[in-house]
């Protein structure tokens, strides 16, 4: 028992040393998994405004330019771009293809695209 002063010491260092780098690690896991998060909702919100949109634009009188509707508090910092693209065919029965593109923060987490026939 006599030689073994300061063992007591060591022990504690070493655990503690432990703990912080399993503390680390989890933190560094929790982190990572609320990037993760938060990207996913920005992407599950940005399909959910692109297909509204696309709702939207193919329930108003066939055009060449459409406006998109304002953006509810739902989709903060959202860019809406809504492009009509004539398509020629052969019977010339006006086909659109509709983009709509949406961006958040610089980035573009949805793009949808669609057909509209003049009726």
């Amino acid at each position: 028992m006599k030689n073994e002063k300061g063992f007591a010491l060591i022990e504690l260092l070493v655990s503690i040393t432990l703990l912080g780098v399993i503390a680390a690690s989890l933190y560094s896991a929790l982190s990572v998994a609320t990037v993760g998060s938060v990207n996913t909702d920005v992407q599950l919100g940005a399909q959910n405004w692109a297909e509204l949109q696309m709702e939207y634009v193919k329930n108003q009188p066939y055009n060449t330019t459409y406006s998109p509707t304002p953006i509810p508090a739902d989709f903060p910092d959202f860019v809406t771009t809504i492009n009509a693209t004539h398509i020629p065919s052969r019977d010339d029965n006006n086909i659109q293809k509709i983009t709509v593109v949406i961006t958040y923060q610089g980035k573009t987490p949805a793009t949808l695209e669609g057909y509209k026939v003049m009726r």
